[in-house]
């Protein structure tokens, strides 16, 4: 797992350039958002229950069928299971968040997902759905502490498209 630094120095490095006006660039990006991230990171931590609950809460109501007999959430061992795997989708979106980068999301989360996924026959679209659900939630909580910003929304689109392009 690389952060936003790691990452261009690698490529840098394995170029065996000096960092030029685009890396400049992009270096003075990531920390001038470093701050911000630490404090969205904060909210996440504070709220993590309860944004994983409430984006439960409405991606059941926009699809109840997921909790009814034969849905992939009836059943309370189910419904455990997806509240499991949104908690799971925020922290890795957390982490990358504050990587300034979504190597996490690759190694961490869309790899190993697309075989689980596909053996449990999971059904794609309400998760995606539920990723997008919180992260929606997520630049509420930022936005009523003053924070905005792409840096947001970035992991939990990275997971939304990742998901979304894969055979499963």
């Amino acid at each position: 797992m690389q952060d936003a630094i790691t990452s261009l120095i690698a490529r840098y490095d394995l170029a065996g350039r000096y960092f030029d006006r685009n890396g400049i660039d992009r270096l003075q990006s990531y920390f001038d958002t470093g701050l911000a991230r630490i404090q969205v990171a904060r909210l996440i931590n504070g709220e993590a229950a309860n944004l994983v609950r409430t984006a439960a809460s409405q991606l059941f109501t926009e699809q109840p069928e997921l909790i009814r007999p034969g849905g992939n959430a009836y059943t309370t061992r189910r419904y455990a299971t997806c509240l499991r795997d949104m908690d799971y989708f925020l922290r890795y979106a957390t982490y990358a968040l504050v990587a300034g980068s979504t190597d996490v999301l690759d190694e961490r989360v869309l790899e190993g997902l697309r075989e689980t996924y596909n053996s449990l026959g999971v059904p794609l679209g309400p998760s995606v759905r539920g990723i997008q659900i919180l992260k929606e939630q997520v630049q509420a909580i930022a936005a009523q502490a003053g924070i905005a910003g792409d840096f947001i929304s970035e992991p939990f689109d990275h997971l939304s498209q990742g998901l979304s392009e894969q055979d499963i």
